[in-house]
């Protein structure tokens, strides 16, 4: 596989995620499943087969 195609399934991959993620997180405020003015997230990234264990933790202001 060249870099450019490796390249190209990554971004497809993460903009499925990036996608998905905010559909969910905007569901989810919408459904007032939230309370105070933050809500606090964790993305955790793994890949089978590997020892991949990426975390992202953050706050999302809420309107």
């Amino acid at each position: 596989m060249s870099e450019d195609a490796f390249n190209m399934s990554i971004r497809k991959f993460l903009k499925e995620v990036g996608i998905t993620s905010q559909r969910k997180l905007e569901e989810t405020v919408r459904e007032g499943q939230t309370g105070g003015k933050r809500l606090k997230v964790r993305m955790t990234l793994t890949a089978e087969g590997t020892g991949l264990n990426h975390v992202v933790d953050g706050e999302i202001e809420l309107p």
